[in-house]
C-alpha cells in the first residue's frame, strides 16, 4: 500500500483500472488515526455525526460550526485518506456565493481535500460554482439524509420507474457539474449496478451492493459501537458495545469493592520525606 495521500486522481484512476475504494466515516482524531492507519483510501467526516455523536435525531440540526470543528480534528489525525467534508443542511442551496464559502471553510479551516453534496439537479449549480472555485465536490444521491422529512422517512430509493429515472437524470445532471465520484445512498442494487457502468465518474455505495466503484460505511456500525438496531446494508465486524458495557461494569465494581486501584497503580516515596511532613 502506497503512503502517498489519496487524491481525486486516485478515486479516477481507482474506477479505470477496477480497484474498489474504500471509505469510512470518522469524527475526531483517535478514531481517524486508526482509519487512516487501516488503510482506508477516504474519511467521510459525515453530517451523520449529528447523530452519532451530538444525540440528535437526524441530521438536521448540524451546523458550518459543527462540521468544521470535527472536521479539524480528524485531519489531525490522517497522512494518507483522503478527507472529505459534509455540507451541512442549507449552507449549499441559499445562493451560490454562500455555497463557496461554506465549502471553502470545509478545506480552508477544516483542513479536508474535498467536500460532499447531497442532491442531484437541484444543487448543480451550487456544484458547478464549488468546482470552479478549486473545490473537489463528490455527489450523494438516493437516500439523502438531510431531505428525510421530504422523503418521509429511511426508505430506499429508485424503486419504481419514475424514481429511477430521476435517480439517473439526477446522477448525469450532477456529474456534468463536475463531481468527481458519487455516493449511492439505499439505491437496488440493478440500478447502482447500472449507474456504476454508465457513469464516467466513480460510485461509492452504501446499502446499493457489490457492484459500485467503493464501499463507504458509518464506523460506529462496523464497530457495532451502539446495540440494538442496525441498518441492513451495516455488516458488523465487531461487538464493540458489549465489550465496552462489559469494561464499565468491571471498573464500577472493582471500585465499589476496593480492589481498584492496587498497589500496582500508584506511585511511592521516601519514607523519610514522608515522616517530616507530618
Amino acid at each position: 500500500m502506497s503512503n502517498e495521500r489519496v487524491t481525486t486522481a486516485y478515486f479516477r484512476e481507482a474506477k479505470k483500472e477496477g480497484r474498489p475504494v474504500t471509505m469510512l466515516t470518522a469524527y475526531d482524531y483517535p478514531m481517524a488515526k486508526m482509519v487512516d492507519d487501516a488503510g482506508i483510501d477516504a474519511i467521510l467526516v459525515g453530517d451523520s455525526l449529528g447523530n452519532v455523536v451530538l444525540g440528535y435525531d437526524s441530521t438536521i440540526p448540524v451546523t458550518m460550526d459543527d462540521m468544521v470543528h470535527h472536521i479539524k480534528a480528524v485531519t489531525r489525525g490522517v497522512r494518507r485518506a483522503m478527507v472529505i467534508g459534509d455540507m451541512p443542511f442549507l449552507s449549499c442551496h441559499l445562493s451560490r456565493e454562500e455555497s463557496v464559502r461554506n465549502a471553502g471553510r470545509i478545506l480552508q479551516e477544516g483542513g479536508a481535500r474535498a467536500v460532499k453534496l447531497e442532491g442531484g439537479r437541484e444543487v448543480a449549480e451550487a456544484i458547478r460554482a464549488i468546482v470552479a472555485a478549486g473545490i473537489p465536490v463528490m455527489g450523494h444521491l438516493g437516500l439523502t439524509p438531510q431531505s428525510i422529512n421530504q422523503m418521509g422517512g429511511y426508505k430506499v430509493q429508485g424503486k419504481d420507474e419514475a424514481a429511477a429515472r430521476k435517480l439517473i437524470d439526477d446522477a448525469r445532471a450532477i456529474q456534468e457539474a463536475g463531481v468527481f465520484s458519487i455516493v449511492l445512498e439505499c439505491v437496488p442494487v440493478p440500478l447502482a449496478k447500472m449507474l456504476t457502468e454508465t457513469l464516467d465518474v466513480p460510485t461509492i455505495g452504501i446499502g446499493a451492493g457489490p457492484h459500485c466503484n467503493g464501499q463507504v460505511l458509518v464506523t460506529h456500525d462496523l464497530l457495532g459501537m451502539y446495540g440494538g438496531f442496525s441498518p441492513k446494508f451495516a455488516k458488523r465486524y465487531a461487538q464493540l458495545h458489549e465489550d465496552i458495557s462489559r469494561a464499565l461494569q468491571a471498573y464500577r465494581e472493582e471500585v465499589q469493592s476496593g480492589t481498584f486501584p492496587g498497589p500496582e497503580h500508584g506511585f511511592g516515596m521516601a519514607e523519610e520525606v514522608m515522616a517530616r511532613l507530618y
